[in-house]
């Protein structure tokens, strides 16, 4: 087993994974769209997915034989940690077919001890990444037994700074500390993306900025309504 997921780490490092995801209630949110979203970006050169629920990892899976990063999102009321926060969670993400099993890792409190979760990951024979926002956490995490961490939840804490575009400055810090990690969280471009290769990054994970349309038209919708507003930067007519 340890071979078999060097081989899938080592068909990651240095390219992308594609996160397909679809907000409750959005037309996409479908286990056949996600699946549809998951060849798409496969076709298109993705060597990984990152795909949340039970039902869309089943989907998924059956899909695509690319090595597939598998979470559930549960919102609960005795905790602010809702990426694959239980044992039992874990339990769904393999059952479905997940080769490598996301948690949040923070610092927070949670339903399960961070060891006791990438233990049953890996008595499951899966491969775990711990989703962080500092670099206390990813230290913390690896030393709990993730086998990968990624910048996921760096911004997204009451505790981590608000960012409008990805955590370098978190990825220059992990760096530094020589811990191995996985850019992820609100790459929007092909250049930010080759600079988190450049920062150290082992493989990158994009989401909205290839699989989510209403986010993607939104840019460009805000984009054009503000160039609207200031009449002087339209072209004249000929």
């Amino acid at each position: 087993m340890q071979a078999k997921q060097g081989d899938l780490l080592a068909t990651l490092d240095g390219t992308l994974v594609v996160s397909c995801q679809a907000e409750s209630g959005l037309p996409l949110d479908a286990p056949g769209h996600i699946a549809a979203m998951a060849r798409s970006v496969v076709l298109g050169g993705a060597t990984g997915v990152r795909i949340e629920g039970a039902a869309n990892i089943a989907a998924v899976r059956a899909a695509v034989e690319v090595p597939l990063i598998g979470l559930i999102k549960a919102r609960r009321d005795d905790t602010e940690v809702y990426i694959t926060p239980t044992l039992d969670d874990i339990a769904a993400v393999v059952e479905a077919g997940a080769d490598i099993v996301a948690i949040d890792a923070t610092a927070r409190p949670r339903p399960a001890e961070l060891k006791a979760m990438f233990a049953s990951i890996a008595a499951r024979g899966r491969l775990s990444m711990g989703d962080v926002a500092t670099l206390d956490e990813g230290r913390r995490a690896l030393d709990a037994g993730a086998d990968l961490i990624s910048t996921t939840m760096a911004g997204y804490t009451n505790y981590s700074s608000d960012q409008r575009g990805p955590a370098f400055a978190l990825m220059e810090e992990l760096a530094r500390a020589g811990l191995p990690f996985v850019a992820e969280g609100r790459i929007w471009s092909p250049h930010e993306a080759v600079r988190c290769f450049e920062l150290g990054a082992r493989f990158i994970v994009v989401g909205g900025a290839i699989t989510r349309p209403d986010a993607i038209t939104r840019r460009f919708a805000d984009e054009v309504a503000a160039s609207s507003a200031r009449p002087q930067l339209r072209r004249n007519p000929t």
